[in-house]
């Protein structure tokens, strides 16, 4: 009985330190600090209300929207729950059959030239939110033709919206499909 009572005090002691006040502090600081971010990094729609967050792709398939890359992610397409890829590897016949459906579909929605690999691999958690400037720009044909738009316009927007290395030395430039989408819907709902 002796021991057990230093036992169950520490317990109490570092479950209120661990489980309410070190949490509490760092979501304020992250609050304060990074209030954006710490909500969910959402992207407002053409009527301000959010309409995702910049962090987890979404599925979109309209012609007038930016197309994300396919998602591996079981049970349906972009769920979160079910992050991960398919684990699926490049002599695997059933991969190989889906991409080159998924190259025979967007050949079929107009897409001419060189495809990126992205648009016909998924990401290794499905959920990837960006795309190459290359696969943005191969879609605006598309994009211009549904929404009635100029093709410079288009462009501009995802130059606007292209996102350079981060700190300039990590990853590849890339623009977010949600984000474009938004302000396409911004300009032609």
């Amino acid at each position: 009985m002796k021991d057990l009572k230093p036992a169950i005090l520490m317990l109490i002691v570092f479950t209120v330190i661990c489980g309410g006040i070190y949490p509490a502090v760092v979501t304020g600081i992250a609050q304060a600090v990074f209030p954006h971010q710490a909500r969910g990094s959402f992207i407002a729609g053409a009527n301000g209300r959010e309409i995702g967050s910049a962090l987890i792709g979404q599925p979109f398939s309209d012609p007038k929207y930016l197309w994300p890359r396919p998602s591996a992610t079981p049970d349906s397409a972009y769920n979160p729950a079910g992050s991960g890829g398919s684990n699926a590897g490049p002599t695997n016949p059933g991969y190989l059959q889906t991409v080159a459906d998924r190259v025979k579909s967007l050949r079929s929605a107009g897409i001419s030239g060189t495809i990126p690999a992205e648009m016909v691999q998924a990401s290794a958690s499905g959920l990837d939110p960006h795309i190459s400037p290359a696969a943005a720009l191969m879609q605006v044909p598309r994009i211009a033709k549904a929404r009635n738009l100029s093709e410079e316009v288009l462009q501009r927007i995802v130059a606007a919206h292209t996102e350079n290395r981060q700190f300039g030395i990590f990853g590849e430039s890339r623009v977010n499909v949600l984000a474009v989408n938004g302000v396409l819907d911004k300009l032609t709902p």
